[in-house]
């Protein structure tokens, strides 16, 4: 063969006139450059070379290599942020994207290639989003020669970041409307001819008109099987290369057995031809095959609709002077302005006195949350309240949005056990349909030849499992990404269904039920004063205090002025507000100015609550009741279980009195005191043996253990270590009213589940017999095929809609909605 007619052996591409010669397993190969040559030979020299008996598609073609290239560019700390994170023991991650990854083929050579490195941990790849997650020892390796060594075996790595991956998502969207173009046109025109050939088959047609349109159909229905039908043959034969049978295996099958015995009967001039139901199949299929796309995306866009929250640029203070720069440049520890309106370009601290925050695109909640010195800050929420400075402490990879997106891709990608069931039934389903095939075709064959063929492909399309494989994966995922825009996010797989069958509750107190923080629950003002007057005093000795009792007194918003403010260590603050001296703490400390030793009133305390006293020159003028602060919407929480026959049972190491009040004030019928986490734990443990499915609720941190030990777990994400929370679902909401509604939600998840399992054993079950005695056509088995497919996925999508059913205020509010102004940029 000469070389112009041969081709690459790596990228199959032509061969020049003096090719470059490799040996691969003793045989000498030709490739097209010395690129692909180096690439073979690192192959071939890791032992790696199976690869090429593997792939079921061709590399891409390697290009001619830069003298003195790197790929330490990618190493440099502005570039890192944005997709490498620090890991426990000195470890780095990085997310990537690889550019051309056709197969698990390729997926197998990386992860291997890769995984033979010193200091490399683990290497992931998967092959359909060609997403890799790469974690390495950057004291052994860096990062440059690990993307070196996987551009060496012929591919090429990127950055994971949300355009690539946005641009990644629209192409393939682009790509299959294209293939259903193709097939929508084609199968019109196919469709046209064959009515034409059927009237003519009545009324009297003559051979050469006949022997045209069949010659015409051909030609117009190839582009349609071998373009547009293409990812069916593929996928086909990626199943039978992994020694697996799935739902494309038939389909492929009926469309090639359809197309390839049309064009011999065209050729040898006799039977029929069936290029109607062979387009019928490929446009149907993929029609469904683009709204199953469609629907994927649309759950699944979460991370994406966050990215979009965050600003490009910040406006970075340095001494006095204002710079605008973009956030990769951000540091740990830089100072950030952010004017109202504007969204927070990083996680930090707030250095102002107070701001309020629009959190609706984390949380769901749409009214703005009070935030004062000190407080934690995420990126992509909003300030809506004078200009305010932050000290940054993560940006990139390392913000809480960022684990928010690999929170809901983990969930995506990890599959429960309930997928991995109906994929295995579906797996078997399909070796049955071949088998009832067979069989069907054996007897047709005795019974009427001449009807077949045509049988036989209408039992391969009409049986075709998709909808079953689609019935529980489906929903899980719009489940999961509605509930996510809700602020609940599903961290492990098969988390939604055990949360379904929830039917009791623990809840921690701290934390949970109320909102660590204090509050005032009383005030005592002495003879002659009152409530507002003693707390406007008290304000303004706390106003500057760091002591987390100051923090109840800032609901005062018209502060009076103080001077000679000082703090007195483990008893309070003193100081002149309006010419007059007074103290605010302890009882001794408050009551030390004057010796008073009277105002019985002032002097009583609740047991159950801290008291706070303040005094001046003439004694004491005041009681403040400090409680903590019962989260918002944790009364309405618990009615709302009721409601939905779930028990609730709040379980604390705080004492009984307190424990006592909490549950009277929320309406909890159950509570225990004074537990250490084991007594927790063995609580749990009691509630299940008495067959009860319990979720335990608790702040992540020191409910550990009853989080691991109830069958499903929920921790409230305190906005900066959501990573760290060992729970199965994070709560982020800082209300909670509306966390109800993920118990809800989940078990209208479940329902919708078993309806689309229902419905597609019911479709098949029907199908079968019809389709094996011959009374339904082929085009009619592909169109009740695809209909069953999408009626799934309709249904699965509903669990997405306004109206799927979330409480809470603003369920019903679709959070990325929101249109956030961009940062102006100088």
């Amino acid at each position: 063969m000469s070389s112009c007619c041969a081709k690459c052996f790596h990228c199959k591409q032509s061969l020049p006139a003096e090719p470059v010669t490799v040996t691969v397993d003793g045989v000498a190969k030709r490739v097209c450059s010395q690129a692909c040559a180096d690439t073979v030979t690192e192959i071939v020299n890791t032992g790696l070379s199976d690869f090429y008996r593997h792939r079921d598609e061709p590399s891409i073609q390697v290009e001619k290599r830069a003298q003195g290239a790197t790929w330490e560019a990618y190493e440099r700390p502005a570039v890192m942020k944005q997709f490498v994170r620090e890991r426990a023991n000195g470890l780095k991650a990085a997310d990537l994207l690889i550019q051309g990854v056709h197969c698990a083929a390729c997926t197998w050579l990386i992860e291997n290639t890769l995984s033979r490195r010193a200091g490399v941990e683990s290497i992931e790849v998967n092959p359909v989003t060609t997403r890799a997650e790469l974690t390495w020892d950057p004291a052994k390796i860096s990062l440059a020669e690990l993307l070196a060594e996987i551009h060496r075996i012929g591919y090429t790595p990127f950055p994971f970041t949300e355009r690539k991956t946005q641009a990644a998502a629209e192409e393939e969207k682009r790509l299959a409307l294209r293939r259903l173009l193709v097939a929508g046109l084609g199968m019109m025109q196919v469709t046209s001819y064959a009515i034409a050939m059927y009237a003519g088959a009545f009324q009297g047609m003559d051979p050469d008109i006949q022997e045209f349109f069949r010659l015409i159909s051909l030609v117009v229905a190839t582009p349609v099987v071998l373009y547009s039908g293409a990812p069916f043959f593929l996928g086909a034969w990626r199943n039978l290369q992994a020694r697996s049978l799935g739902m494309d295996v038939p389909v492929a099958l009926a469309i090639g057995a359809a197309w390839a015995a049309s064009v011999w009967n065209t050729f040898t001039g006799s039977g029929e031809v069936f290029f109607d139901s062979a387009t019928m199949f490929v446009f149907f299929l993929s029609g469904t095959r683009y709204l199953e796309a469609a629907g994927r995306f649309r759950a699944f866009d979460l991370t994406h609709a966050l990215a979009q929250h965050i600003p490009q640029t910040a406006t970075r203070l340095v001494g006095n002077k204002r710079e605008e720069v973009g956030i990769m440049e951000l540091s740990a520890g830089d100072t950030v302005l952010v004017a109202e309106g504007r969204a927070f370009p990083a996680d930090g601290r707030l250095i102002d006195d107070a701001t309020s925050v629009d959190q609706a695109m984390l949380t769901g909640e749409s009214e703005p949350v009070r935030r004062h010195k000190d407080d934690a800050i995420v990126a992509g929420t909003i300030n809506t309240g004078p200009p305010v400075r932050i000290c940054v402490d993560n940006t990139g990879a390392e913000t809480v949005l960022a684990q928010i997106g690999r929170l809901v891709t983990q969930a995506g990608v990890e599959r429960p056990k309930l997928v991995q069931l109906t994929d295995k039934i579906a797996s078997w389903f399909v070796i049955s349909v071949l088998l009832i095939a067979l069989a069907t075709g054996l007897y047709w064959w005795q019974a009427d030849a001449s009807r077949a063929f045509e049988i036989v492909l209408t039992v391969l399309v009409v049986t075709c499992p998709c909808a079953l494989a689609l019935a529980t994966p489906a929903a899980l995922a719009v489940a999961t990404s509605t509930l996510a825009r809700n602020g609940f996010l599903i961290r492990r797989a098969g988390a939604l269904p055990a949360l379904a069958k929830v039917n009791h509750v623990i809840a921690d107190k701290t934390g949970t039920l109320t909102a660590n923080e204090l509050e005032i629950s009383r005030v005592i003002p002495g003879s002659g004063l009152t409530s507002d007057t003693v707390m406007g005093i008290a304000a303004a000795l706390e106003v500057n205090s760091a002591h987390p009792i100051a923090r109840a007194f800032r609901s005062v918003t018209q502060l009076l002025p103080a001077t000679d403010l000082k703090t007195v260590a483990g008893c309070g603050l003193e100081g002149v507000v309006n010419g007059t001296s007074y103290r605010i703490g302890t009882l001794d400390f408050a009551s030390r100015l004057q010796g008073d030793q009277h105002n019985s009133l002032l002097r009583e305390s609740n047991p159950d609550k801290r008291n706070v006293y303040l005094g001046n020159e003439y004694g004491l003028i005041a009681r403040f009741e400090i409680s903590e602060r019962l989260r918002d919407g944790a009364h309405a929480f618990i009615a709302a279980l009721g409601t939905q026959n779930i028990g609730v049972t709040i379980a604390s190491g705080d004492l009984p009195t307190a424990v006592e009040s909490l549950a009277i004030r929320i309406g909890a019928e159950s509570w225990q005191a004074g537990m250490l986490p084991e007594d927790k734990l063995e609580l749990v443990r009691n509630l299940q043996a008495n067959g009860k499915h319990v979720a335990a609720i608790g702040d992540g941190v020191n409910d550990s253990p009853v989080l691991a030990g109830a069958d499903v777990s929920i921790a409230m994400g305190n906005g900066t270590s959501i990573a760290q929370h060992s729970a199965d679902c994070v709560w982020l909401g800082h209300k909670l009213s509306g966390l109800d509604g993920a118990f809800f939600m989940a078990r209208r998840t479940m329902q919708i589940v078993k309806q689309n399992l229902a419905w597609a054993l019911c479709y098949n079950t029907l199908a079968i017999p019809l389709a094996v005695s011959g009374m339904i056509e082929p085009w009619m088995a592909a169109l009740g095929m695809s209909f069953s497919s999408l009626l799934v996925m309709l249904n699965a999508l509903r669990l997405g809609s306004n109206k799927a059913g979330l409480s809470g205020a603003n369920s019903q509010q679709d959070l990325f909605t929101r249109q956030i102004s961009p940062e102006p940029v100088s």
